[in-house]
């Protein structure tokens, strides 16, 4: 079995900054990603608020550039599946797709997953016209009209950006008010291809081969009336992934990871970083942040436990 002193689970930006801490530090360390290192970020096209870049940054390109930094610092960075995490005598062994790793201590940068919206029609027409990635699926629907359905931050931005193809764009939110920060507000309401249906939910997706229709029905008079789109892309928030260690680590009611302000969790040994974590802000400078403080606390942690042996 192969033995390392850290295990980091995730490759987004928490994952990846408490690799560079990590193995700045000279802590051996490996981080495991199934897909392509930089999570949910990867499908974020403009990213305005994260320090240091005056005209902002494409999300894809901001990762990139600190999986470049990590693999500077020596980071070993692999594709694998982790199956299942358990805690022995010997150790935290994380069980993946190629072999188990008995590691000294784990960091769990998992992320989240985008929520379905869980209606009729929203399998049947994945990938057919629904969407959870405009960043990815935008040019898909030049010339096209389309929903975005959902009220924050996630929606609005990638409904502006969506605007550079698609000739309408409408925002279906169930209250009658975003819940966006302001300033990413005004720009929705300042495009003009951009219009609001409130205070509805979608209920069904229809068409034949791809989306042709939404069944829109309005909270408030619950008047129902179909919507003619051609394609939907679904923002209406995210869930952890954090079943790795649902058993063994202690969740809030959502399923997010409680830990203490040094990242670790209820079980000894083992941090969790960035939005798989219960917190107040789920943004790309906190997730850093976590990752940080969660690469040097699991630092001393091994440093602690090979001096009491």
């Amino acid at each position: 079995m192969e033995k390392k002193e850290l295990v980091i689970i995730g490759g987004g930006p928490a994952g990846l900054s408490a690799g560079i801490y990590a193995s700045r530090a000279e802590v051996e360390t490996v981080l495991l990603e199934r897909g392509v290192p930089g999570g949910l970020v990867m499908s974020t096209h403009f990213i305005e608020n994260y320090p240091g870049f005056g005209e902002g940054i494409g999300g894809p390109e901001l990762m990139i550039e600190m999986d470049k930094q990590a693999r500077r610092f020596g980071l070993e960075i692999l594709s694998k599946s982790v199956d299942s995490i358990g805690v022995t005598d010997k150790g935290i062994i994380v069980k993946t797709s190629s072999g188990d790793i008995n590691a000294g201590a784990v960091i769990i940068a998992t992320g989240v997953s985008h929520q379905l919206l869980g209606v009729k029609g929203e399998a049947q027409f994945t990938g057919r016209g629904v969407s959870y990635c405009a960043t990815c699926d935008g040019a898909f629907f030049r010339g096209k009209s389309v929903a975005v359905v959902g009220g924050g931050d996630a929606a609005v931005e990638e409904a502006n950006f969506l605007t550079r193809f698609a000739d309408k764009v409408y925002i279906i939110h169930r209250r009658d008010e975003l819940r966006a920060t302001k300033i990413v507000q005004k720009k929705a309401f300042e495009n003009p291809k951009i219009d609001f249906v409130w205070s509805s939910v979608v209920e069904e997706i229809q068409g034949t081969d791809t989306v042709n229709t939404l069944i829109v029905k309005n909270v408030r008079s619950n008047e129902r009336k179909p919507l003619s789109v051609e394609g939907a892309f679904i923002y209406v928030g995210n869930k952890p992934n954090s079943d790795l260690v649902k058993d063994i680590v202690n969740l809030d009611q959502n399923g997010f990871i409680i830990t203490d302000e040094n990242m670790m969790t209820s079980s000894k040994g083992i941090y969790a970083a960035g939005d798989v974590r219960q917190k107040f802000l789920r943004q790309v400078v906190t997730a850093v942040a976590d990752g940080a403080i969660a690469a040097v606390a699991a630092g001393k942690y091994l440093e602690e436990q090979k001096a009491s042996i």
